[in-house]
């Protein structure tokens, strides 16, 4: 898979409490997980990519804003590329899946947000594919009143 996809889920609520779910996420190629929290509400944490390791990322707790950008020069991207923007939410369950060959970067719009990543890499392996950019280098991270 070569695309970004969200992969939709849902929620069951009855008496004893709730479940969240994502029953079409088969964790394919998954090697690692972890979860990232920041400090605060508002807070950027970007860009990160890498050219052969996938990920796909959940939001287990509050919300946050998702960007993507398929990288076109590894050494000096264009600033003008198409930024991906998703918003994902703990009641909205999905799994947003991010091909290799994507920078991507977070921005928590709660206090408390945790978020979920896993990764087609082992630790080992990602170590040797890691690009990082400025948190700002691409800017998806405004707030539209409406």
């Amino acid at each position: 898979m070569n695309e970004l996809k969200s992969i939709n889920g849902g929620l069951a609520v009855d008496d004893r409490g709730t479940v969240s779910f994502v029953n079409d996420f088969n964790f394919e190629g998954v090697k690692r997980f972890y979860i990232v929290e920041n400090h605060k509400q508002g807070f950027v944490r970007a860009w990160h990519a890498h050219k052969k390791e996938a990920k796909y990322v959940m939001v287990v707790k509050g919300s946050a804003i998702i960007g993507a950008v398929k990288i076109d020069n590894w050494e000096n991207p264009s600033k003008d590329l198409k930024v991906n923007r998703f918003v994902l939410s703990e009641k909205n369950p999905s799994v947003l899946f991010i091909p290799a060959g994507f920078a991507n970067g977070f921005m928590s719009l709660t206090d408390g947000a945790k978020l979920i990543f896993y990764s087609t890499s082992l630790l080992e392996e990602s170590k040797g594919d890691d690009f990082r950019f400025d948190s700002r280098y691409w800017d998806p991270w405004e707030i539209e009143e409406r």
